[in-house]
């Protein structure tokens, strides 16, 4: 199998993935030691995310220069706003956090940055510019969710992360993180140069450690 343009971008950012997908907020979550308030407060803020999320893919929508890749960005907003978002608010329900009172919070500054980033890198460049930003955490949370339900370290009984890990390493996350390597390439075929692949660089390792910001974050609120 060829090298993916997400394996050349990850392999040249390393240690920042590393410190990303085995940060101690997916540690806590493993072995079920996360305090929950961390998780709680995570769980409000990515709500407050995937608001964002849907508009970066909005912007991708209209940033699309063919018809396909319009047709995939529109039906990941639907699938945010529509699923998603709606199976989010149904788990945070179960961890005693409503609706209305994810809408009323404030977004922290970690989740501000982050999302601000992906949505500058999508208004100055173009579809793959914004699609590498979106990267991290669409292709990380399916590693990260795959490692973690095949490990033989991760509890199992008792463990109150379980569901959130069952979720994004299950076939269907599994899928879509698949899905999302497979369109950068399909971007990557006809908008990589050899000169820019350093600004791409740039995008996805300043992503990435935001991603590693929005795990601190849940620990440092606890």
């Amino acid at each position: 199998m060829s090298e993916t343009l997400f394996d050349r971008l990850k392999a040249a950012n390393l240690d920042h993935w590393n410190a990303y997908i085995h940060h101690a907020f997916v540690v806590g979550m493993q072995d079920g030691s996360l305090p929950k308030t961390a998780f709680q407060f995570y769980l409000v803020q990515d709500y407050l995310f995937l608001i964002q999320f849907a508009r970066a893919y909005a912007l991708a929508a209209y940033k699309a220069n063919t018809l396909e890749d319009l047709k995939a960005a529109a039906e990941t907003v639907t699938a945010l706003t529509d699923t998603e978002m709606k199976l989010h608010v149904q788990y945070c329900e179960e961890w005693g956090i409503s609706e209305k009172e994810m809408q009323a919070t404030a977004e922290a500054p970690q989740n501000m940055a982050y999302t601000r980033y992906v949505m500058e890198r999508g208004m100055s460049g173009d579809i793959l510019d914004l699609y590498v930003a979106l990267a991290p955490c669409v292709v990380g949370y399916g590693e990260i969710g795959a490692r973690l339900i095949s490990s033989p370290d991760t509890l199992r009984e008792e463990n109150p992360y379980l569901p959130w890990i069952e979720m994004y390493g299950g076939d269907d996350y599994q899928s879509v993180a698949k899905a999302a390597i497979s369109q950068l390439d399909r971007l990557a075929a006809t908008r990589l140069t050899d000169a820019r692949f350093d600004d791409l660089l740039k995008t996805f390792g300043d992503a990435t450690r935001l991603e590693v910001g929005f795990w601190q974050m849940g620990i440092d609120a606890t």
